[in-house]
């Protein structure tokens, strides 16, 4: 009953710049918790945590990205960002938005997934 729907992928030069956006809607009334996280899988390899963020506005992120990724979200707009800089050919992957949901009175959490949107880094 929630949709992730993400935007901001495409093609991008080593050394570039991409913000990717997921916007959640849906059955989203009596939200008590609600955390979020950027995962990406590129061509053979398994899906990877690239950055996380609570409620409460706490981050981590994979070391990999760390000092070039920052995971922000605005919770009135239920809506998660992936600011992405000096992005290397490495970054090339499917990037994946996850939220988990937990809302009064009802057994939980609910995890719901985007379905994806592409990012190409040329050299």
């Amino acid at each position: 009953q929630v949709q992730l729907v993400e935007s901001g992928g495409g093609l991008v030069q080593a050394g570039g710049s991409l913000r990717l956006s997921c916007a959640a809607s849906g059955s989203l009334s009596s939200i008590n918790d609600m955390n979020w996280g950027w995962y990406r899988q590129a061509p053979g390899k398994q899906r990877e945590l690239v950055a996380h963020i609570t409620s409460g506005g706490s981050a981590d992120y994979a070391d990999s990205v760390k000092g070039r990724f920052i995971i922000s979200r605005d919770n009135a707009k239920m809506t998660v960002y992936l600011q992405m800089i000096s992005l290397k050919v490495e970054d090339t992957a499917v990037y994946y938005c996850n939220t988990r949901i937990l809302r009064l009175g009802v057994p939980g959490p609910n995890i719901y997934w985007g379905q994806g949107t592409q990012v190409t880094v040329s050299s």
